[in-house]
C-alpha cells in the first residue's frame, strides 16, 4: 500500500516537476546565451529561472495537474539542495562569522521585527497583519507567517494578505540586490552576508548571493539560518505576550525545519571527513541543479495580476520594511565587516 501511494504521489507530481524542469532547461539556455552573446553573465541561471517562471505563469492559464509538482519542487527539492549546500561548508567557514556577526545578525532581526511592526501600523494595518509583515520580513518569509499566525491568533485573510506580498517581494530582492554587489562597492563576504540579512527564503539567498560566487554563498547561508533559527524566540515571546492578554496560545512544534538539521548534519560530516572528497563536487552541482528547478517553481507560483489587486496599503507596508531592513542591514554590515 505505500508503494502504491508512493507511486501515486509521483505521478501527481510528474507534469508540475516537467514544467519546472523545463523553465530550468530554458534559464540554462539563457545564461549560455548572454555568455555568449556578452562574453560575461550578468543574470544566473537561478535568476532567468524566477523570470522565465513567473512570465509564465502571469500570461498562460494554470493547470491543476501543474500544483504538485510546483509544490514538490518548490519546497522538497530546494531543502534537499539546501541540505546538500551543507557539504561547501565547515566548522571553519561557521567559525569565521565570529561572535560580533552573530549578535550583530539578532540585533538587526530584533529591532527590525519592531521598526516594521511600527511602520505597518503607521499604514494604518492591523496589529495582526502588522506583526505578520514583521515577521515575515525580518525573519524568513512565508515560514514565518505561517509560523507565527496561529500564535497571535490572525485570520486567514490576514495571513492571504501577508503571503501574497512576500512572494512578489522574495522575488524583487533577489533580482535587485546583486546590483548593490555591482554598484555599492561590497566585498563578496559583505555582500553575501547582506543577501542573508535582507533576503526572506534560503533558496532565495542563494539566488540573491550567486552572482557573487561561492563564498558569499557561503557566507549568505550561514548567516540566513541564523535568522531562521530566530524564529522559535520569536514565536516564544509573542506566545508570551498572548498570555499576558489573556489567550491561551498552544505551543509550537517543528520550529526548527528538517533541512536545517540536514544541513547541520552534512556541514559536521564534512568537517570530520566523512564525506570523500570526489563527492563534494557532486553534492554542490546536484544542490545548485535543483536550487535552478525549486527557483523555477517559485516563479511559478507568482501571479502579477493576483498580488496586484491587493491593497495599498499592505504594499506600502511590505516594501517600507523590506527598504529599511536593506538599509539597516547595509550600513550594519559595512560597519562589522569593513575592511
Amino acid at each position: 500500500m505505500t508503494l502504491q501511494n508512493c507511486f501515486k504521489h509521483s505521478r501527481q507530481n510528474l507534469p508540475g516537476l516537467l514544467v519546472c524542469i523545463a523553465v530550468a532547461a530554458t534559464a540554462y539556455l539563457f545564461e549560455r546565451l548572454e555568455h555568449a552573446v556578452f562574453g560575461v553573465g550578468f543574470l544566473e541561471a537561478l535568476v532567468f529561472a524566477i523570470v522565465i517562471g513567473v512570465v509564465t505563469r502571469t500570461t498562460l492559464p494554470g493547470k491543476k495537474s501543474w500544483q504538485p509538482g510546483i509544490s514538490f519542487s518548490s519546497k522538497t527539492l530546494l531543502e534537499i539542495a539546501i541540505v546538500l549546500l551543507g557539504a561547501s561548508l565547515s566548522f571553519g567557514t561557521l567559525r569565521s562569522a565570529g561572535v560580533t556577526l552573530v549578535a550583530c545578525v539578532v540585533a538587526i532581526v530584533v529591532i527590525s521585527i519592531c521598526v516594521s511592526f511600527l511602520v505597518a501600523r503607521l499604514c494604518g494595518l492591523s496589529g495582526r497583519l502588522a506583526m505578520l509583515i514583521a515577521c515575515g520580513n525580518s525573519i524568513c518569509g512565508n515560514s514565518a507567517i505561517v509560523a507565527v499566525a496561529p500564535v497571535i491568533d490572525a485570520d486567514s485573510d490576514e495571513v492571504a494578505a501577508a503571503l501574497a506580498f512576500t512572494a512578489v517581494l522574495g522575488v524583487a530582492s533577489v533580482l535587485m540586490l546583486p546590483l548593490l554587489y555591482v554598484y555599492a562597492g561590497m566585498t563578496v563576504t559583505q555582500y553575501g552576508a547582506l543577501a542573508g540579512l535582507t533576503v526572506y527564503a534560503v533558496p532565495q539567498v542563494l539566488a540573491a548571493a550567486a552572482p557573487a560566487g561561492l563564498i558569499a554563498v557561503q557566507t549568505g547561508t550561514v548567516i540566513k539560518l541564523l535568522r531562521v533559527l530566530m524564529l522559535g524566540p520569536v514565536i516564544f515571546v509573542l506566545g508570551l505576550l498572548q498570555k499576558d492578554h489573556g489567550d491561551c496560545a498552544q505551543p509550537q512544534r517543528g520550529l526548527v525545519p528538517w533541512f536545517i538539521i540536514g544541513f547541520i548534519i552534512v556541514v559536521i560530516a564534512r568537517s570530520m571527513g566523512l564525506i570523500p572528497a570526489v563527492l563534494i563536487p557532486i553534492f554542490l552541482t546536484t544542490s545548485s541543479g535543483l536550487t535552478v528547478v525549486a527557483m523555477a517553481a517559485l516563479g511559478l507560483s507568482v501571479n502579477i495580476r493576483t498580488v496586484a489587486s491587493a491593497g495599498g496599503r499592505v504594499i506600502l507596508a511590505a516594501s517600507a520594511s523590506l527598504l529599511l531592513l536593506t538599509a539597516m542591514s547595509y550600513f550594519a554590515i559595512i560597519a562589522v565587516l569593513a575592511r
